[in-house]
């Protein structure tokens, strides 16, 4: 059954829909998988095998009629997206055993879609971290090297799906946290444009700047999977500000190959493994076989939408969370206590500093904007290096220390730009280890970035982590 939780999804509701398996043998396939993975990984967060029968059971005998488009498909949602009859803590103990009451707003659309929701998976406290441990939960492993981490914040959700544990699942993202843990378990995801998959009923609220950086984002082990979510999920909600009544839109490849595409291998301030230049390289001269023209180019503005990413997810973060943590540090874990003594040595924003990053984040995306008139599609790496061991935090690449913060910025920009953002595994370290590459577009061209990604996607393909092969 190994080999049939690794399909892709489209694949495995394609068995489904032409009935060479039922809904509630997908389920047992996906059980036996956890039960036997998850052990290990730590990957979930509220997992009950008996209400994903009941599930089943109940789709299995649902009318034609009343079968919608991910129709029995098993998927996880990372616990930070409010998920009825789930537990979505946030992985902090000042949240245990918080059940929301409503689904958040993408998570109701799952379900009206026939997703069969398998369970939440593990975050790291509050978010804000790039790696998944919590005190509430533990630490979660990555399915190609246990003594590795699988990202964060969506961490879990990586984990589950990459170990065929989910066949697909919903993440979030402020800062790379979908991204990040895609190109550590070698699976594929897409930052949206905000508010294009309705971020409503996220914990906390996507709200202030965050309803810039942040977005909920589609997770799978194929941009095929990652392109069928995001099409099924998006569309405005209307009772939220930042969700925009953009509609769906087809680019065929001719439309795609008439677009520039720049690609740089490191940002010319941190550096990036030989690997990790190789994937850019790689992909790049898969793109040109393709069709695409794909030059040398690299942004001008990158430092300073880095800057004003730490600004507000650091400083702000911090900022939010003050109120909450206060008085109670000895309650938060470890890793949350890093991220507030990183925020602490940057000291906190006052009111002029924060009206004035908030009106030059508009005239900083204004200027990168014009920039990518000439490239509207850019490739680049996802992080500096591979899934780095559990608690490491600086690295010496080129000679040069990186420390942690700065080997994921390769992410932040493209938080602060508010601009759709997919990753695609192009290639390995000398461990053995998957690279992703990251794939830009201009904001609301999420179409434009899922297509490139795709093509990348179907010249590299997905390579299962050997321990989700087993029986």
């Amino acid at each position: 059954m190994s080999e049939l939780v690794l399909e892709p999804a489209v694949r495995q509701l394609e068995m489904l829909r032409a009935r060479e398996i039922s809904v509630l043998e997908l389920a047992e396939a996906h059980i036996r998988q956890i039960e036997r993975l998850n052990p290990q990984l730590n990957a979930f967060a509220d997992f009950d095998a008996g209400p994903v029968r009941e599930q089943a059971r109940a789709m299995d005998v649902a009318p034609a009629n009343a079968r919608g488009p991910l129709h029995g498909l098993p998927v996880t949602v990372k616990s930070s997206i409010a998920t009825a009859g789930y537990k979505c803590e946030i992985g902090s103990l000042n949240h245990r055993g918080e059940i929301p009451r409503e689904d958040a707003v993408v998570v109701a659309r799952l379900r009206a879609a026939g997703a069969l929701i398998l369970g939440t998976t593990n975050c790291p406290e509050f978010l804000m971290a790039y790696e998944t441990a919590n005190l509430l939960h533990g630490q979660t492993r990555n399915p190609w090297d246990q003594e590795r981490t699988p990202g964060g914040s969506s961490g879990g959700e990586s984990a589950a799906i990459a170990a065929g544990m989910s066949a697909a699942g919903l993440g979030s993202d402020s800062g790379g946290s979908v991204r990040v843990p895609a190109h550590f378990t070698g699976i594929c995801s897409l930052k949206p444009t905000p508010g294009r998959i309705p971020g409503r009923g996220h914990l906390p609220p996507c709200v202030g700047p965050f309803s810039t950086l942040g977005a909920i984002g589609p997770m799978a082990r194929t941009m095929a999977d990652v392109e069928l979510m995001f099409r099924t999920l998006s569309g405005q909600d209307d009772a939220d500000p930042a969700s925009p009544p953009v509609t769906l839109r087809e680019v065929k490849e001719s439309e795609l190959r008439g677009m520039r595409i720049g690609f740089f291998e490191d940002d010319g301030l941190t550096p990036v493994t030989a690997e990790t230049r190789a994937a850019v390289r790689a992909a790049a001269a898969a793109l040109r076989d393709a069709g695409f023209c794909v030059e040398p180019f690299r942004l001008r503005t990158l430092e300073p939408l880095r800057k004003l990413w730490w600004t507000f997810f650091v400083q702000c973060g911090a900022m939010f969370y003050e109120p909450e943590v206060r008085g109670g540090r000895e309650k938060l874990s470890p890793i949350f206590r890093e991220f507030l003594e990183i925020a602490e040595k940057t000291g906190p924003l006052t009111s002029t500093e924060l009206l004035n990053a908030w009106a030059e984040m508009d005239l900083l995306r204004s200027k990168t904007l014009e920039e990518m008139r000439e490239y509207p599609v850019l490739l680049c790496p996802v992080a500096s290096a591979p899934a780095w061991r559990h608690g490491e935090r600086n690295w010496t690449i080129d000679r040069q220390t990186v420390a942690y913060l700065d080997a994921v910025r390769y992410t932040q920009w493209f938080n602060t730009l508010g601009a759709p953002a997919a990753v695609v595994t192009v290639g390995r370290s000398p461990e053995g280890l998957p690279i992703g590459v990251q794939i830009t577009a201009r904001p609301f061209e999420d179409e434009v970035a899922l297509g490139v990604a795709g093509i990348l996607d179907r010249a590299f393909g997905f390579s299962p982590p050997p321990m989700a092969c087993g029986s």
